[in-house]
């Protein structure tokens, strides 16, 4: 399987992220010494619930993303570093990826983004940052990993309420002391209600759910979440690629130093070029590509 092909399939899920190192012990017992049972699981819940809005109340925090994706022993990974607004949703971030970096802001859901010296792609002369709008590019069907919001596996959390929580322990991350929860989600969480990309994420995990760990501080705020999944992806046009090839993904998104200064501001429109539409077209054109059979 190619690398792109690895990409491809991390793409579906939309998420940019994985196998983050802590940079903390790790997870110890609870005090009970094993995993929250009876009326705590109704405590656990709550916190769990409340993460979301606790976490958006810090207003801003330092983010770290990494993203691994494992496939006929070769790996994709990803990295990005920067801050976020968590009120408003922007950010932006350094994201580097296989030797190449790329200069990421997310404004008011709008995603801008400054590729490496000498892969211009779509971009025409003169410009030198792509203004990619992913709610047009839901609309027209096509998904496109280059317009995923690294923040985006926060706004699950939002949803985690109505899944079974588990309390795994306790971790010191970064110096801080946080507790694990584990809570089981509905693909649909991940294909944020997109129903046709619900049933194709359902077919390619051979699942419904999929687990999400949470690592909250004392304030019940989120510190790292992580989702793992396995996945078998689409197959290539080639006639030597193996259907039961799985790729296995993990993300991760860290938050640190809440409270931190966050100015996120697109770039000048002088050097700005909306890309959309080509990539709009693009993944159509390759969706109507005959596939081998």
């Amino acid at each position: 399987m190619s690398r792109t092909r690895v990409g491809s399939a991390v793409a579906v899920v939309m998420l940019v992220a994985g196998a983050a190192g802590c940079g903390g012990t790790g997870d110890t017992a609870d005090a009970a010494g094993s995993p929250s049972s009876g009326p705590e699981k109704t405590d656990d819940s709550r916190v769990v619930r409340a993460a979301y809005d606790r976490t958006r109340a810090a207003d801003t925090a330092k983010l770290t993303v990494s993203t691994k994706a494992v496939a006929d022993g070769q790996s994709v990974t990803a990295q990005g570093t920067g801050a976020v607004d968590l009120a408003k949703g922007d950010s932006r971030m350094t994201l580097v990826s296989q030797g190449s970096r790329i200069e990421q802001r997310v404004v008011d859901g709008i995603v801008y983004q400054k590729p490496p010296a000498g892969q211009r792609g779509p971009l025409p002369e003169g410009k030198t940052w792509m203004k990619i709008d992913p709610a047009r590019l839901a609309r027209s069907g096509s998904g496109d990993a280059r317009a995923s919001d690294p923040v985006e596996p926060f706004g699950y959390v939002e949803k985690l309420g109505s899944g079974k929580v588990t309390r795994i322990g306790t971790r010191t991350l970064n110096g801080t002391r946080t507790t694990h929860y584990r809570v089981n989600i509905d693909v649909s969480t991940l294909a944020r209600g997109d129903s046709g990309q619900a049933r194709e994420l359902r077919r390619q995990l051979g699942t419904s759910s999929v687990p999400v760990d949470l690592w909250l501080d004392e304030k019940g705020r989120l510190r790292q979440e992580t989702v793992r999944l396995a996945l078998r992806p689409l197959r290539d046009s080639s006639p030597t690629d193996r259907e039961d090839t799985r790729v296995t993904s993990t993300t991760t998104l860290r938050f640190d130093d809440f409270g931190t200064r966050v100015n996120v501001e697109p770039p000048p429109s002088a050097q700005t070029a909306d890309v959309t539409a080509e990539l709009s077209d693009a993944a159509t054109s390759s969706q109507q590509s005959p596939q081998a059979g």
